[in-house]
């Protein structure tokens, strides 16, 4: 079975604080559901039309597993602490 990828990119920080106790529940969060947490932070270089976005990759061994952590109550906790304090995209993709 192919491993899956978490790629978040956030286009906007809008509230920091919001974003520090997301991080504080999601990393946990997620690593309790088998997340592996790749890289994270501002891209050292972007090419083409790429844009200087804080992205995270995380590694699982899975897609059902990554959208179990993903679902999970605990994760939703999460969730609802960032609320409003980002505007950012995920997606989830199968592995090569």
């Amino acid at each position: 079975m192919p491993k899956a990828y978490w790629i978040s990119t956030y286009r906007a920080v809008n509230d920091a604080d919001k974003l520090a106790a997301y991080a504080k529940l999601a990393g946990p969060a997620l690593t309790a559901h088998g997340a592996r947490f790749l890289a994270r932070g501002e891209p050292a270089k972007v090419y083409e039309q790429g844009l200087m976005q804080r992205t995270t990759l995380i590694e699982f061994d899975s897609v059902a597993q990554a959208l179990a952590a993903h679902d999970s109550p605990e994760y939703q906790v999460a969730l609802a602490a960032l609320g409003n304090g980002v505007e950012r995209e995920i997606r989830i993709i199968e592995g090569a």
